[in-house]
């Protein structure tokens, strides 16, 4: 089998947390007074970036181990 599962979800996790980060951080501050103030939108889109980034860190690092035996 070729394709590690890690790849494929590190790639949407890392598009829909971009996604998420821009539009908390181009949004409309006053949605965000019901959470306290707190930016939601743009921490877990940080949050969904950082987690896709290691899954698609450890994918590669999956694949280059596979082929390299």
């Amino acid at each position: 089998m070729g394709l590690d599962i890690r790849l494929p979800i590190g790639m949407l996790f890392a598009i829909f947390g971009l996604l998420l980060m821009l539009f908390g951080t181009f949004s409309d501050k006053a949605i965000y007074e019901r959470s306290l103030g707190v930016n939601i939108n743009l921490w877990w889109g940080v949050a969904m970036l950082v987690f896709g980034g290691i899954m698609w860190v450890l994918g590669q690092r999956g694949m280059k181990r596979r082929s390299s035996r």
